[in-house]
């Protein structure tokens, strides 16, 4: 499970020129570095020198895996600086290749003109209580202090690839002991959006499941994009309301609203992934 301080201590960019930084990953389980990672480190360097502004929408590509053992390079182009918005090309890579790039539109805060969003009244699904928490991938576990906290809504365990259902999925999250300023929030949310459309789609599909990932499947997210709408803190629970519409041709799509308990919707996103029958030869290096 990952932990607050180790998220953070990722999104600590260490600069090395003029909207140039260096950083180091979080450690993981794979092979690879976590997408939502990549997603977070975005959002820290297209903020870099913007007081007074905050994330709007996140755009990413991610052209190719990076190494959790090898230092990021991180490279912020600044296309536009206005009064109330600006934007940036945030490009991460490794050993001289491109792992994502992404367009972040940043933008300032303005009285209501028109106002109207979705909720969900009353929250059908209830707030978790204070029993043991589940993994990404759905299994149970114990709550570690300092550990991202999440509830896979009905014990939903997108790994088995034996249990099928809608591609839909509620996850309860939060990150107990976070920063309470927006724009951590907003990177620590960007995180935890990137780990679930993919198991989502697998559902209703007998013998497919994420513990096959990496194995006999192969699977990756191919673009991500989430827009913010309201202020939030990541320390509180919010609500991932995800589904996937669509998946064939080889790809999937997904998408998901976040809500915070009272209702109110915060930030959106959608997914495009890769979810594939890995090739046999390479199917056995990972057997």
């Amino acid at each position: 499970m990952f932990t607050v301080d180790a998220v953070l201590a990722a999104m600590e960019l260490e600069p090395v020129d003029a909207d140039r930084y260096r950083a180091n990953s979080v450690a993981s389980p794979n092979p690879v570095v976590f997408g939502g990672q990549l997603l977070a480190q975005s959002i820290v360097a297209a903020l870099a020198g913007h007081e007074g502004k905050t994330v709007k929408t996140l755009h990413t590509v991610f052209a190719r895996p990076g190494r959790p053992d090898s230092p990021l390079d991180v490279t912020v182009t600044r296309l536009h600086i206005g009064r109330s918005m600006a934007s940036s090309s945030v490009t991460i890579g490794q050993g001289g290749k491109v792992c994502t790039q992404s367009l972040v539109l940043l933008t300032a805060d303005e009285p209501d003109f028109i106002r109207h969003g979705d909720t969900r009244p009353g929250l059908a699904v209830p707030l978790p209580g204070a029993d043991a928490g589940q993994d990404p991938h759905g299994g149970a576990g114990e709550a570690k202090p300092g550990s991202w906290e999440l509830r896979v809504v009905g014990g939903v365990d997108i790994a088995d690839p034996d249990a099928v259902g809608p591609a839909e999925l509620d996850v309860w999250t939060r990150w107990p002991g976070a920063p309470d300023d927006l724009a951590t929030s907003q990177a620590l949310l960007a995180f935890v959006t990137d780990g679930f459309l993919i198991g989502t789609a697998m559902r209703p599909h007998p013998g497919v499941g994420q513990a096959l990932a990496h194995r006999t499947i192969s699977t990756g997210v191919l673009s991500h994009t989430i827009t913010f709408h309201e202020p939030f803190q990541a320390g509180d629970w919010l609500l991932l309301a995800q589904r996937s519409p669509y998946a064939g041709r080889g790809r999937g799509y997904g998408r998901g609203d976040v809500f915070r308990p009272d209702g109110t919707l915060v930030a959106s996103f959608v997914q495009d992934s890769m979810i594939r029958p890995m090739a046999p030869a390479a199917a056995g290096r990972h057997l």
